[in-house]
């Protein structure tokens, strides 16, 4: 206990000596607005996570201690296997900027167990970052989960469509973002992918269209197939 403390307080000395009103200001301009943060950089943030290493006693306490940078420490060095359902629904409700939910569904989250049956869940709830955190892990899940069938993704459509007319701008991002991710995978979900977004343009909601034009401008470009095509035949 006592050796941990003493952990907690040499990162938070490292954290102030980081602190930079620059950054605080420059995060603002892109809606990232905690209540407490010292501007560090995400880079600055993963080299203090490799020196701490995995531990997910010294995550908790990180996470308890409500600043910007320690939430995401939290979520760097936290021990995915050691993470219990509990611990995530606690922590998704207390998401209040869209880089803390995507932080941390990209740095743990999505490592957990519970990746693909809480994309689904949170997909459906009413708060807008635990919304967004749904379509986020949806995002994450289909950029980093190389193992993935096609059935699991396609599992997503139909919520992706549902919530299409949400016109909050953090959910409506990433309900796009999630079907991007989804159609850049391969052909097979690239066409998928393109059907569902002309599917959501009929539906009558700007943000329905908005995200429609977001996802069609992007799985249609030749740059996109491109893409794909190369990661086939390398």
């Amino acid at each position: 206990m006592v050796k941990r403390e003493k952990k907690l307080t040499e990162i938070i000395r490292k954290l102030k000596s980081l602190s930079n009103e620059k950054g605080i200001e420059g995060m603002a301009k892109f809606g990232i607005i905690p209540e407490k943060t010292f501007g560090v950089s995400i880079p600055n943030l993963r080299k203090i996570a490799k020196e701490i290493g995995k531990d997910h006693e010294i995550a908790k306490k990180l996470w308890e201690l409500n600043i910007r940078e320690t939430r995401i420490l939290a979520s760097m060095v936290d021990e995915p296997d050691s993470v219990k359902e509990e611990q995530i629904d606690e922590w998704v409700k207390e998401f209040d900027y869209w880089e803390i939910c995507d932080q941390v569904c990209q740095n743990l989250f999505i490592h957990t167990k519970f990746a693909y049956k809480k994309a689904i869940e949170w997909s459906g709830k009413e708060e807008e970052f635990v919304k967004r955190a749904g379509f986020a892990l949806m995002a994450w899940l289909a950029f980093k989960d190389k193992e993935a069938d096609n059935e699991r993704f396609e599992e997503f459509f139909p919520i992706i469509k549902r919530e299409a007319k949400d016109n909050r701008n953090f959910v409506k991002k990433a309900v796009s973002w999630a079907l991007r991710q989804i159609g850049k995978r391969n052909f097979y979900l690239n066409k998928k992918g393109i059907e569902i977004a002309k599917e959501i343009q009929r539906i009558n909601s700007k943000s329905a269209k908005w995200i429609a034009r977001d996802v069609l401008k992007e799985l249609t470009s030749q740059e996109v197939k491109k893409r794909i095509k190369e990661k086939y035949s390398s």
